[in-house]
């Protein structure tokens, strides 16, 4: 019989055995979309009706007080397209954030039980939201038709599509690397689900959701604030990803890379802290 003991001090991840889990990890994941919609009236389609009413709401709002002219949009895009455009990766990220945040806690009693690698815990819930945001994506492509269809927005096919990928991937890695320092610290602090959706609420408005980054960093704008509100990693996947869907201007290089750098370094110090923590999830979850 294996005898399976806690791990001392700083360990590696261990990524080999959480492969050979996978398909725990798979379950786990649909087990999350069907919990989230089971009883609901409207199913899936809240995965659409929360950003497109977000959306609705913030262009009335923005049309009544700075005028239809005057919204906070790229060049050349409608403050529609484009607001949601950053409200479908945004969504992913918070989706995930929240459920991943409260993993440990929620799989409590698996923890206690079984064993397998934590890890798998708060990422399940991360592939779970990508079903949501495959359903909010084709909408916002459908979007995007009824805009050109109306000659009220020229899409341009580019290079720049093939990258859009890569700013999914990295939405997934900052909710990623949020989620395993709140999860293992929610194991220890149950106050701190109460902090996830006031996180949540709080980065969305000093994220580019409802507004773009050129809107408040311009040319009379501080290199320190410029730099300081670069380093929140949401603003380079929001930018990039309106950018390399919708156009509208130049991608500033810069921002991207220090928000990647960013989520790197947030990635690499939550899961050396989720490994170090997680000897202790039987004792606390």
């Amino acid at each position: 019989m294996q005898r399976i003991v806690p791990h001392a001090g700083w360990v590696k991840l261990n990524l080999p055995e959480l492969w050979a889990y996978r398909e725990l990890l798979f379950f786990l994941a649909w087990r999350d979309v069907k919990v989230r919609y089971k009883q609901t009236l409207l199913g899936a389609s809240w995965a659409v009706l929360v950003p497109l009413l977000t959306m609705v709401v913030f262009n009335v709002l923005f049309g009544l007080l700075m005028g239809q002219n005057n919204k906070p949009t790229p060049a050349g895009v409608p403050y529609a397209i484009s607001t949601f455009a950053a409200l479908v990766p945004w969504q992913l990220f918070a989706s995930a954030m929240g459920g991943s945040g409260n993993s440990v806690v929620a799989n409590r009693n698996m923890i206690t039980k079984v064993y397998f690698p934590r890890l798998i815990a708060p990422l399940a819930p991360i592939l779970s939201s990508l079903v949501d945001f495959v359903i909010a994506f084709g909408v916002l492509v459908l979007l995007i038709i009824v805009y050109v269809a109306t000659d009220r927005y020229e899409f341009v096919f580019s290079w720049r599509l093939l990258v859009v990928p890569f700013f999914v991937f990295l939405a997934i890695l900052t909710a990623l690397s949020l989620s395993l320092w709140l999860s293992a610290a929610n194991a220890l602090f149950r106050d701190v689900k109460y902090i996830i959706p006031f996180v949540t609420q709080m980065l969305m408005y000093v994220s580019p959701v409802i507004y773009s980054a050129d809107s408040i960093i311009t040319d009379s704008t501080p290199r320190w604030f410029a730099i300081a509100y670069s380093l929140n990693p949401m603003v380079g996947v929001l930018e990039g990803f309106r950018w390399a869907l919708l156009g509208g201007g130049m991608i500033s290089v810069p921002l991207v890379a220090t928000s990647t750098v960013g989520v790197l370094l947030l990635l690499f110090g939550g899961a050396m802290y989720f490994r170090r923590m997680e000897r202790r999830f039987a004792d606390l979850a």
